[in-house]
């Protein structure tokens, strides 16, 4: 054998999987293509593989198919990719819970990684404690404002319940089939069983260099007062019922923005205008008007009630901008180190919250300017190129030992 054809590739070809895709809505395309851009800008051969409404490299992939795993099979003999990057999220990839027999329940990609020959990178999204599992459900089911006790809701509740370390052994089963495991939090990595902590990479729109009193102007926002961002898609998770109740303290304003994804349906309308608070009603935003938005602010508010990670938070991290959040265990590892203040999830320990970081803004500011630096693209791309590196050398090794006995 040629010793040469050991060596990994200096910039490997990497096949990256995810459903979701812009322009289609939601954070954890948006993350993938930012990270494939990084990776780009730095000599990596990245082709994505997505659902058809992404503009992808290769379509077809969605929650609905039952073929994914056949797709990606024929895809990866065909382009013939040094590292399968999958970005895993389960209800990405057709997660079923099985209400009778938890160890049916499945995605539609188990296959492929039972299958595929190439070296498998994940990236973990979600994972949850059992109280933030049963409260997904809760969360769920809230939507649906029963009459009476129905015997479909309890389904849920049981088909959850039943659920929850078999939705974990996906995880598990995941990881230990992958060449590496990605996650964003040491929280996530005990929740997963394992993973190397790559935070989640985030920065301001690189055209957008707009001051605060600028930006302000482009959304008709108040000068003389701080403002919190509330952002997220409108389901039953993000925690909009905190901002039905708030008493905004004073010299503070509230600015909210929500949007739809392209897989949710759309829930209940929430009533939050009020004194203290103002709905753009903008929907999703673009790179650049999102930039816009956080340079106008002074902070973040994330009422969560289930959470694994948040795209919203290293966005404001990456803008400067301290946070309030749930006290749930990921964002209580980032308050840890003095980046925003997590409170219980209710409306008066929230507005208490932005109380404290008004008196305290100075320190939080800085902390969150010295953090930064830390999830910048390249830097990222760069965790990632090392990853890749790793695992390829792993597998010359494999196949170089039977050459040295």
């Amino acid at each position: 054998m040629n010793k040469s054809a050991l060596i990994p590739k200096l910039f490997p070809k990497i096949l990256m999987v995810c459903t979701e895709y812009p322009p289609m809505h939601g954070g954890v395309g948006r993350y993938t293509y930012n990270l494939t851009a990084a990776l780009r800008r730095i000599g990596y051969d990245v082709i994505v593989a997505s659902n058809e409404m992404g503009d992808s490299d290769f379509s077809g992939l969605s929650p609905k198919h039952n073929d994914d795993s056949n797709l990606l099979l024929h895809l990866v003999d065909n382009i013939k990719p040094d590292i399968v990057h999958v970005q895993y999220e389960q209800g990405m990839y057709g997660l079923v819970l099985n209400g009778l027999d938890p160890r049916k329940t499945h995605t539609n990609i188990d296959s492929f990684y039972n299958d595929c020959k190439v070296p498998i990178v994940t990236t973990f999204h979600s994972g949850y404690t059992i109280k933030q599992w049963l409260d997904l459900s809760e969360s769920t089911r809230s939507f649906q404002k029963p009459k009476f006790f129905s015997h479909n809701i309890f389904s849920t509740y049981w088909t959850s319940l039943l659920n929850y370390y078999s939705f974990h052994n996906l995880n598990k089963d995941k990881l230990a089939k992958s060449k590496f495991g990605i996650v964003f939090s040491n929280h996530m990595s005990k929740i997963v069983g394992g993973g190397r902590v790559v935070l989640h990479g985030a920065e301001p729109f690189l055209p957008t260099r707009k001051g605060k009193e600028e930006a302000r102007e482009v959304f008709n926002l108040p000068k003389n007062k701080r403002i919190a961002l509330a952002m997220g898609f409108i389901n039953s998770t993000k925690g909009w019922d905190i901002l039905e109740k708030i008493n905004v303290p004073s010299g503070w304003c509230i600015v909210i923005n929500s949007s739809y994804n392209h897989y949710s349906t759309k829930l209940p309308s929430r009533n939050v205008e009020k004194n203290g608070i103002i709905d753009l009603h903008l929907d999703y935003l673009s790179e650049e008007d999102l930039s816009t938005l956080f340079a106008s602010a002074d902070a973040v508010v994330l009422p969560y009630k289930v959470c694994s990670g948040s795209g919203v938070m290293f966005d404001a991290l990456a803008h400067g901008l301290p946070f309030v959040a749930s006290n749930l265990e990921f964002f209580k590892e980032f308050s840890t180190k003095g980046l925003g203040i997590v409170v219980n999830r209710n409306s008066t320990a929230f507005a208490k919250g932005l109380e404290i970081l008004d008196r305290e803004y100075d320190f939080y500011k800085h902390e969150v300017e010295n953090f930064r630096s830390n999830i910048n693209w390249e830097k990222i791309a760069h965790e990632h190129s090392e990853i890749y590196s790793q695992v390829l050398i792993g597998e010359a090794a494999i196949i170089a030992a039977p050459i040295t006995k």
